[in-house]
């Protein structure tokens, strides 16, 4: 099982969402920013560096907003989503374009098939 955090990022109503590159497994999907634990690194320290990694911005993990185990053909990933803070304006660094959507607009977006039970939670949440 590979071990995988994400960030819950809010700006206004709003929340943070990232395009896949197409050549990656996944791709053109949309996701929250983040990526595997490494060796040694807590959750929390592989978010803030991924993040970095992937937007050049710092975040701030807070709370575990909720957790999920999938399978996919390829892998199976155990994804731990923080509520985070965001400091700094992320920049494309790995992803393809990335977006501010309403919950009420998550039904426009494809995304990868592990965020799915957390997408509908969001739906039914406010910021």
């Amino acid at each position: 099982m590979t071990e995988v955090v994400a960030a819950l990022i809010w700006r206004e109503g709003k929340f943070l969402i990232c395009r896949r590159p197409p050549h990656k497994a996944r791709g053109l999907l949309w996701e929250f920013v983040g990526g595997k634990v490494e060796p040694g690194e807590t959750k929390e320290e592989a978010l803030v560096r991924e993040c970095r990694e992937e937007l050049a911005a710092l975040v701030v993990p807070r709370a575990v907003f909720f957790e999920v185990t999938h399978a996919y053909p390829d892998l199976t990933v155990h994804l731990t989503l923080f509520t985070a803070e965001l400091v700094g304006e992320p920049q494309l660094l790995e992803h393809v374009e990335m977006r501010w959507i309403a919950p009420s607009e998550i039904g426009n977006f494809e995304f990868c098939p592990a965020d799915e039970e957390i997408l509908r939670r969001i739906a039914d949440i406010e910021p």
